[in-house]
């Protein structure tokens, strides 16, 4: 399959320079494929900005990185309208999010208005300033940043947010061979800057087209129905996934499947990257807490005890 050859070269060309973490990069395109965003929780300097930069250019796509901080405006990331004396009329001047990969740098540092403005452009893929809608160039992804460990001066994201982003992943320090292999590369001057273009901005928006296409037969439909549910019905999870979340999952597994090789989805695929879409939008009960009942125990046991249909 052609298109999974492209992909492949993809995802091979982004572990070159970020080296060491190709289950984050695997998940990272299986987004992307899906037509999902991704938040990335972990603590600085893991490459959160090198990964997003990489996938930009290894793409060819245009590349927007905004440093939120308490005083950013809405305006800085969706543009605003400017009048011109000549033409006696307002023009539009474009954001931060005008651009294919949104990379929205410590989210959590800036106001809740300036963070709601986002939201349309992640369900929606245009933004309105003033009264007019501006579509975003496609395809279209954010992938945003956050630091889980400080929380003076942070504005945590509320839960209609969360829901938005497909994923929430963490990379994680790297291992001692993959650090010696990082330092060694700039050493030899290969720095992410100068990573290869693998494909085309319309390379990928095709295979999106082929992923949302992949065969789901309903018993695969009604395995993600079944694990959705048991996050409803569980007392634990004051908040269980929405459907959204549902929707989520089914283009997820779709994504995962092509990236296997496969033009169908398998429960396999169904439980390899559940975790990762639904634990963002999960909200453990007071009870839970005081009990200091892990999520990622509970949905993993949840996950074990729904019943896996026969292929």
């Amino acid at each position: 399959m052609e298109e999974f050859e492209l992909a492949k070269r993809l995802k091979d060309n982004i572990n070159r320079v970020f080296v060491g973490k190709e289950d984050v990069v695997e998940k990272l395109l299986i987004c992307l494929f899906a037509g999902g965003h991704v938040l990335l929780e972990d603590v600085p300097g893991v490459g959160k900005t090198t990964l997003a930069n990489a996938l930009a250019r290894s793409m060819q796509g245009s590349f927007g990185r905004i440093q939120f901080t308490p005083d950013t405006l809405p305006g800085d990331v969706t543009g605003v309208s400017v009048y011109n004396r000549k033409t006696e009329e307002f023009e539009y001047r474009p954001g931060a999010v005008m651009n294919q990969i949104l990379l929205a740098d410590e989210i959590n540092r800036t106001s809740p208005k300036t963070q709601a403005s986002l939201l349309e452009a992640m369900a929606e893929g245009q933004v309105t300033v003033d009264g007019a809608v501006h579509g975003l160039p496609q395809p279209f992804m954010v992938i945003a940043t956050q630091n889980p460990i400080e929380f003076i001066g942070t504005y945590a994201l509320p839960e209609a947010q969360l829901d938005r982003f497909m994923m929430r992943l963490t990379i994680g320090y790297p291992g001692r061979e993959e650090e010696i292999r990082m330092a060694l590369q700039l050493l030899k001057g290969q720095t992410p800057d100068r990573v290869e273009v693998s494909c085309s901005a319309e390379e990928v928006l095709h295979i999106r087209d082929l992923v949302s296409g992949l065969l789901v037969k309903e018993s695969v439909i009604g395995y993600m129905d079944d694990i959705i549910s048991s996050t409803r019905r569980d007392e634990r999870f004051l908040l269980g996934a929405s459907p959204r979340a549902f929707l989520s999952l089914l283009r997820a597994s779709q994504a995962r499947a092509f990236l296997q090789g496969r033009d169908f989805v398998k429960p396999d695929d169904v439980k390899a990257i559940a975790p990762d879409v639904l634990l963002h939008r999960l909200v453990p009960s007071s009870e839970a807490k005081i009990r200091k009942e892990n999520s990622v125990e509970i949905l993993n046991a949840l996950i074990r005890q729904v019943k896996v249909p026969i292929e």
